[in-house]
């Protein structure tokens, strides 16, 4: 199993540190923003070949001129409509925003850690001709939000203040009703669909070998709203894998405390669960 021992992103600087992998006595993997002994560096080489953009498939994808198909990373914007999917709110937006872009210019990929996805798609950062860094306009421009999946951590810092500032602003998804945060207390069994802002309690914290499960103050269905005192209702927690605790203050200290979780809704059993795979994805509300 991984184990990732980093300081917390935001420090300035960090999309032009180094990434450094070692393993200790008993095989774990180890990534940190420092050297250590017997360390080695990530290879993380930017690309100086310029390519012509051939697709623009949505807001985050785009296939090359050599028929690679590269999903940006660090970053996730809305669906446009897929088959008997309807768009979501902002989906074209971000789309027609990338085909402007990139029209008459080339592209520079700097690749991820992995190097691609389950799907096959490279994994990358965009630059243009003029040093434009697309992952970050996007979110500047309030067109995307940030999806941090470690252990692709570059230019980590850099993304979280744009989005900060778009959001503040209200840019983009961030003045759009479709995304403003709901309480926990107004999930119903048919749950959210697509990228998401919960807002609640956390009630508990549950530990397995696996996870570290937040669990937020105990919601009931309409239907169970009915019944005084009836049993059941809809349950909600985040869950935070343990190889990436390392990334995240006291986990300890959530309880207890009104926060808001990003991500996308899993529905298992009757209750609902989100998996939050970076700290960025937690605010802490007053």
């Amino acid at each position: 199993m991984r184990i990732l021992l980093v300081l917390l992103l935001c420090l300035p600087g960090w999309g032009s540190a180094q990434i450094y992998e070692w393993q200790d006595a008993n095989g774990s993997t180890h990534f940190s923003d420092r050297p250590v002994a017997d360390a080695k560096t990530v290879d993380i080489k930017p690309g100086y070949d310029f390519y012509k953009v051939k697709t623009v498939y949505d807001g985050d994808t785009v296939v090359l001129e050599d028929d690679r198909k590269i999903r940006f990373l660090g970053i996730n914007t809305p669906e446009i409509q897929h088959r008997d999917k309807p768009a979501d709110a902002g989906g074209d937006e971000a789309k027609r925003w990338l085909i402007d872009k990139l029209r008459n210019t080339r592209v520079r990929l700097e690749v991820g850690v992995e190097k691609t996805d389950k799907y096959g798609r490279t994994l990358a950062h965009l630059f243009t001709e003029k040093k434009e860094h697309i992952n970050l306009q996007l979110v500047a421009a309030g067109l995307a939000e940030v999806s941090i999946y470690p252990p692709e951590l570059h230019y980590a810092a850099e993304l979280l203040k744009a989005q900060d500032q778009a959001e503040q602003a209200k840019l983009g998804i961030w003045g759009r009703p479709e995304y403003a945060a709901i309480p926990v207390a107004s999930l119903t069994e048919a749950g959210h669909p697509g990228w998401t802002r919960l807002v609640g309690k956390v009630s508990n914290i549950r530990t397995t070998r696996k996870s570290v499960y937040l669990e937020f103050s105990p919601v009931l269905s309409p239907s169970a709203a009915l019944r005084a005192g009836a049993a059941g209702g809809v349950a909600f927690e985040a869950r935070i894998e343990s190889q990436w605790l390392d990334l995240f203050p006291d986990i300890n200290g959530y309880l207890g405390k009104t926060i808001e979780v990003r991500g996308w809704l899993n529905k298992t059993k009757g209750h609902f669960s989100m998996l939050i795979r970076h700290p960025s994805a937690i605010k802490e509300k007053p």
